[in-house]
């Protein structure tokens, strides 16, 4: 991403825009309901419709100019199902395609990483900026969100209590302003090593934070980062404290998630010893997509949220420092997407496979399942058992609910994947925590029936 190569420019940028005031920032969504520790599942006009939008590049005419963008739809798109919506913004001369694509990092760090794990659950935007940069001139910026969100809800099934906004650097900053500007837009926000360079219109009301930065950020100092989070501290109802941070040459990261905050509004604290960068590794001075903490901690946030009754982060702080992302606001796994199973597992047989692929990392891993139902009839409801290798504890899943989070593991489908016809195939996953065996579960049974393990 040519990071170091554009550190001048970031200060450059963030001097003028500091030197000469914030923009004035439009609301044209501003007309939406409160946010609160209860969101209720909302379908959009999209919900039931053959889509006109496809992935890829796309523009619309917006402030009187006209603006490019990317979109990402599910490979699995079910136009039934209320999708999570994730806008993810490009740094200082950074591109929307570098975003969409990952760049020298490739696929692994598209959409900041999260589109990989995402295992075709989110739908994702990647704005382009004005001069490959967010200064928000007049509140432009904002209503261009504005207008790609209406226009994708207008096509799309999305749930609109799962919106959420991140972004690196000028990125970040934006993704800030959205948090100020339309907190009952955006569930939730992580912003990168940020400052205030976007504006911050109204940012009286809460939404969930996270804030990642590096200790000694040679081009946002991470004061400017601490004053963001602490906006969101204060209108969150947290406990004020001061984080503990890593030494300099102690190459780890440490995260605390403030207690006493508003239930449904956590605000996560990731301090990393590094420069401006969105991509640090724990034990080295080199940057990479492909092993960076950050993605796994930043999905972990953001599908902590579920539709219905909120799950409200643990009330102590988090602060012990780690090596990977084994910490996490939630007291327990989130699901995500958030649908309960719908169906009962049909009786009887049914031949099966599993295809299991494991993404490791010092230790932290995701695991993503293939279900395929190679039997003849259709299956109406699964469990999948298996039986995961000693010291792996799930934190996270995706497409199923897991219990218990450790040895031997029960997967239950969700309302919208619960039926494999003969040949179907369905995508699951999880996020996990291991103490060194980083391996595969050896056998899996569907329905009781053992699976072909692939």
């Amino acid at each position: 991403m040519r990071q170091k190569s554009i550190f001048a420019a970031v200060a450059a940028a963030a001097l003028l825009v500091l030197a000469t005031g914030q923009a004035a920032l439009s609301d044209s969504l501003g007309t939406a309901k409160s946010s609160s520790a209860t969101a209720v599942a909302a379908a959009t006009a999209g919900c039931g419709k053959t889509p006109t939008l496809r992935s890829g590049s796309q523009t619309i005419t917006t402030s009187g100019k006209n603006r490019s963008w990317i979109l990402r739809i599910p490979d699995n798109y079910d136009n039934t199902r209320p999708y999570r919506l994730i806008i993810a913004y490009h740094w200082l001369n950074g591109t929307a395609q570098i975003v969409d694509s990952g760049g020298s990092d490739g696929a692994v760090w598209a959409y900041y990483g999260l589109k990989q794990v995402s295992n075709n659950s989110t739908i994702f935007i990647a704005p382009q900026g004005i001069n490959n940069g967010w200064g928000n001139s007049n509140g432009e910026d904002l209503t261009f969100t504005d207008d790609m969100l209406k226009l994708v809800e207008s096509n799309l099934c999305v749930d609109t209590t799962q919106r959420f906004a991140l972004g690196w650097s000028y990125g970040g900053s934006m993704s800030f302003a959205v948090a100020c500007a339309r907190p009952t837009v955006f569930r939730a926000v992580a912003v990168y090593s940020g400052a205030q360079l976007s504006g911050c219109n109204g940012g009286t009301q809460p939404v969930a934070y996270m804030g990642i930065h590096g200790t000694h950020d040679s081009v946002l100092n991470i004061s400017q980062g601490r004053a963001l989070r602490d906006r969101f501290v204060s209108n969150n109802g947290c406990t004020p404290q001061s984080p503990r941070e890593p030494a300099q040459g102690s190459l780890t990261h440490i995260i605390t998630a403030y207690s006493g905050c508003r239930a449904g509004y956590p605000v996560v604290w990731a301090a990393f010893d590094g420069d401006h960068t969105p991509s640090p590794n724990d034990g080295s001075t080199s940057t990479s997509g492909a092993r960076t903490w950050t993605t796994a901690e930043v999905w972990k946030f953001f599908t902590q949220f579920q539709s219905g009754p909120s799950q409200s982060p643990s009330a102590s702080p988090s602060q012990s420092p780690s090596q990977s992302p084994s910490q996490s606001p939630s007291q327990s796994p989130s699901q995500s997407p958030s649908q309960s199973p719908s169906q009962s597992p049909s009786s009887g047989p049914g031949a099966c496979r599993v295809t299991a692929t494991v993404n490791a990392w010092n230790n932290g891993l995701t695991e993503n399942l293939a279900i395929t139902n190679t039997g003849s009839s259709t299956v109406n409801g699964w469990s999948l058992v298996f039986t995961l290798p000693g010291g792996q504890t799930i934190t996270s899943g995706w497409n199923a609910t897991y219990s218990p989070t450790s040895g031997q593991v029960t997967a239950k489908n969700m309302s919208y994947n619960g039926t494999l016809a003969p040949g179907a195939t369905t995508e699951v996953g999880f996020q996990a925590t291991h103490t060194g065996n980083a391996g595969k579960p050896t056998s899996f049974t569907l329905n009781g029936s053992p699976c072909t393990v692939a």
